[in-house]
């Protein structure tokens, strides 16, 4: 189980741990399974399923759980938020710096492009999909990700590089002759998000280091705040 460091609540933990189990299995997870993975007593599991089932975020098929319809609920309520919060910091920065500008987020093991925003003035501009994936480890996005998080045995040359720097930079590695950079949208220490841009045919120098960079890192502080404040809002009014 994954904890981001300071005080957390184990049963919360291992609650959010068999969710990502379950969204990982195809088939469902039966309760054996589940306490296996996670070493615990079934009697434990089963009350975790319960809880969880009685919120509809899990479901049961004959001995077998699996994602509930809640998970979709609440998903289907964060890229509008999003886009509320995010979206016109993406394309003030895609203006900025006419290139492709993208919010990443983590994913497992990957970096999930969740908002994209393309420069309106620019005839020849990188198209990036939103709903794509690659490992953390490839791109500028994903690098970022990695970089703002406590420092791993298993960081990359290019992870340490990007946690000195405040961002990160990549060259063709997720199309050949793009660059990307980008910067941790940090919102707790254990970062999920990247806030970044795309673009052709631009050598890693002074337009790198003078302007794009520090416009990204600024885009994803910015991003950092409203998000924040967006979350301390929603709890004042719950």
């Amino acid at each position: 189980m994954a904890a981001s460091g300071g005080e957390t609540s184990q049963t919360l933990d291992r609650g959010l741990t068999v969710l990502k189990l379950l969204a990982k299995s195809q088939d469902g997870l039966t309760v054996a399974d589940i306490a296996d993975e996670l070493d615990i007593a079934r009697p434990i599991v089963y009350r975790l399923l319960r809880t969880l089932e009685g919120h509809n975020l899990v479901g049961r098929e004959d001995s077998r759980y699996v994602l509930g319809f809640g998970v979709a609920e609440l998903a289907g309520n964060i890229k509008p938020r999003l886009q509320a919060t995010v979206l016109p910091i993406l394309r003030g920065l895609s203006r900025l710096t006419g290139s492709t500008a993208l919010l990443s987020v983590a994913d497992g093991e990957q970096a999930l492009i969740l908002l994209t925003a393309e420069p309106p003035d620019t005839a020849l501009h990188l198209v990036m999909r939103e709903g794509a994936r690659h490992p953390l480890t490839v791109g500028a996005d994903g690098i970022a990700i990695l970089a703002g998080r406590p420092p791993a045995a298993g960081d990359t040359d290019d992870v340490r590089m990007a946690r000195r720097r405040g961002y990160a930079v990549t060259v063709g590695a997720i199309q050949p002759g793009a660059v990307g950079v980008a910067a941790p949208v940090r919102v707790s220490d254990w970062v999920t998000a990247s806030l970044g841009v795309v673009r052709l045919g631009v050598e890693i120098d002074d337009q790198v280091s003078e302007a794009v960079a520090p416009a990204v890192v600024k885009a994803a502080g910015e991003a950092a705040a409203r998000l924040s404040g967006a979350a301390d809002q929603e709890a004042v009014n719950q």
